[in-house]
């Protein structure tokens, strides 16, 4: 599994002009599917999210987690996060999963988000054609891939 964190002051997330979802401070992740992706995963990186410290102390060095600051959470799935552009004009996305294992993976990764303790979690509509509105703060993005974990 791959997420792009991006610190946020607010975000939402839109299908056919109606907010699906939306959080004041908190972390947009836009969540990628791999093939071969399992619940041990799920769970490794929803923990490593929650718990990594991105949010400033008063020194302005990072030192609280989405947890500590009681932050709020938007998951947007992301398949794309696995396009392969090595060959050609055109990215493939042979490394991405099945969509019918992958929503399953991305509402694991949700309800983990949950019961780790954030208190808010909205998320996109899977497999829809979404508009995300990110208001980064900082800016502040970040990378993480469960295999690196």
């Amino acid at each position: 599994m791959r997420v792009v964190l991006q610190r946020v002051n607010s975000s939402r997330v839109e299908v056919d002009g109606k907010v699906v979802g939306s959080i004041g401070k908190g972390l947009n992740i836009l969540l990628g599917v791999k093939k071969g992706d399992t619940q041990e995963d799920v769970s490794r990186l929803a923990k490593k999210v929650v718990n990594l410290r991105i949010f400033e102390n008063e020194e302005g060095r990072f030192y609280f987690s989405l947890l500590d600051v009681g932050g709020e959470a938007l998951v947007v799935s992301q398949f794309t996060l696995y396009a392969n552009t090595k060959k050609g004009k055109r990215p493939s996305f042979e490394e991405a999963e099945e969509p019918k294992r992958a929503k399953e993976l991305y509402e694991a990764f949700i309800e983990e988000l949950k019961a780790l303790g954030v208190p808010k979690v909205e998320s996109g509509i899977f497999g829809a054609m979404m508009e995300v509105y990110i208001q980064n703060w900082g800016p502040v993005t970040l990378v993480l891939d469960s295999e690196n974990l």
